[in-house]
Formats: C-alpha cells, sequence, structure tokens
C-alpha cells in the first residue's frame, strides 16, 4: 500500500513537537475539515465525557486531543456528530484484511489499528509515517469509518 507524508495542517494550525494526536491527524485529513476545528471538537467531547457520569470512562494519557483521545470520545465524535459508518473487519481474534493488501475500498477512510487511527485515501495511506506495516510486516486492523454514500453505505 502506499503512503504519502500528510500531517493533516498540524503545522499550519501552529501546533509543534512530538504529540499523540494521530485521532485528530486521521479525522482532518480524512473529512476535510480543518486539524484545529478537529482538534477543538475533540477536546469538548472530552470533556463532555468526563462530566457525564454515564459515559464508560477509559483510561487518559491527559485531557487534550494533543494526548490522545479516549476511544469512546473518538467513536462517539466520528460516528454521531460526523456521520461516519462503522465498517468492522475482524472477527474475533482473526486478522482478516491486511493494511498492506489492496483489500480496501477507494474513497476516504478513518482506519482503526490498535492503538492508532489513519487516513486512508483512495488506497493511499495519509499518515506522518508509513502506519500501514509494523516491524514484523504487515499488520491487521480493527475496521474503518467511511462517510455514508463514499462506498455504497
Amino acid at each position: 500500500m502506499r503512503w504519502v507524508y500528510n500531517d493533516g495542517g498540524r503545522e499550519l494550525a501552529g501546533f509543534r513537537g512530538y504529540t499523540g494526536d494521530c485521532v485528530v491527524r486521521a479525522i482532518a485529513i480524512a473529512t476535510g475539515k480543518s486539524y484545529k476545528s478537529v482538534y477543538d471538537d475533540l477536546h469538548d467531547v472530552i470533556q463532555w465525557q468526563r462530566e457525564d457520569l454515564t459515559v464508560i470512562r477509559s483510561r487518559r494519557r491527559g485531557n487534550s486531543p494533543r494526548n490522545g483521545v479516549p476511544h469512546s470520545a473518538s467513536k462517539w465524535y466520528i460516528e454521531e456528530y460526523l456521520g461516519w459508518r462503522w465498517v468492522p473487519i475482524m472477527l474475533g481474534s482473526e486478522c482478516a484484511v491486511h493494511l498492506g493488501e489492496l483489500e480496501l475500498p477507494l474513497g476516504n477512510l478513518i482506519v482503526h489499528k490498535a492503538q492508532h487511527l489513519l487516513a486512508v485515501i483512495d488506497g493511499v495511506v495519509n499518515d506522518l509515517w508509513d502506519s500501514s506495516v509494523n516491524l514484523k510486516g504487515q499488520q491487521c486492523f480493527y475496521g474503518y469509518w467511511v462517510r455514508p454514500g463514499d462506498i455504497g453505505i
């Protein structure tokens, strides 16, 4: 699978240094929204979920999208706020699809791997590094989100 360097507009928005902002980057790239807009939205969702005692809290490394976004917050934002649809790939513990293979549909996708989200646009990984592979080669993933209508969903 091809890879192109894409920071999702992070540098243009004035953010510098190392950070755990893959959720913000992937969403900004796949949706075309500005990095700052997605960052601010996710910050609000994280704060809202912290205050809402009915939401199951996951472990956090911080209180901002710069330090990682809890899965519950990213899932809510992508599915409920943006209206994208989840397409599961992993069946139980069996890895059915690898990013290194041409098994993904064309279109804008937000792909969920263990501890990482990335954008795949028409079969091309858009990220800070080639996150489609790990040190052992190809790496499977859990599934992806797609905008309804992009691939017949």
